[in-house]
């Protein structure tokens, strides 16, 4: 199943299928996944993790926000999804600084996934233009 072919085959997209904010959208899903595991992780490692589960925690978060309503496709609601790609860029940058300070396996794989996301949401909110 792919969220990709779920949003082009919305009746108001068709042919208006934006490539570049599928895939933001399929990675900020996987990345809210990969980003609440990490926070998970992060608790039961020894010594105060409180700011990497914090980091996590609230990229997770702005990643689940931004697949839910830019994958809403009816009456495209352009000014909030740039408004909230601009929130996930942030907070998964500021994550991936932090999980980059970990020498465990979660934190290097949410440190990827963070970068991977970034990279995507950049690329969709460049590429968005107001009537999509």
């Amino acid at each position: 199943m792919s969220i990709k072919e779920m949003i082009s085959e919305h009746p108001q997209v068709g042919a208006d299928y934006n490539e570049q904010l599928g895939e933001a959208i399929k990675h900020a899903m996987y990345g809210a996944a990969i980003m609440n595991s990490c926070a998970d992780a992060c608790s039961a490692e020894p010594g105060d993790m409180s700011r990497c589960i914090r980091l996590c925690s609230d990229a997770s978060d702005a990643c689940t926000a931004y697949y839910r309503i830019a994958s809403r496709r009816t009456a495209g609601n352009v000014t909030v999804i740039k408004s909230l790609s601009e929130a996930v860029i942030i907070a998964c940058k500021v994550c991936a600084e932090e999980c980059a300070k970990h020498d465990n396996a979660h934190c290097k794989r949410c440190e990827r996934m963070c970068r991977e996301v970034v990279e995507d949401v950049v690329k969709a909110h460049e590429g968005m233009v107001e009537a999509a």
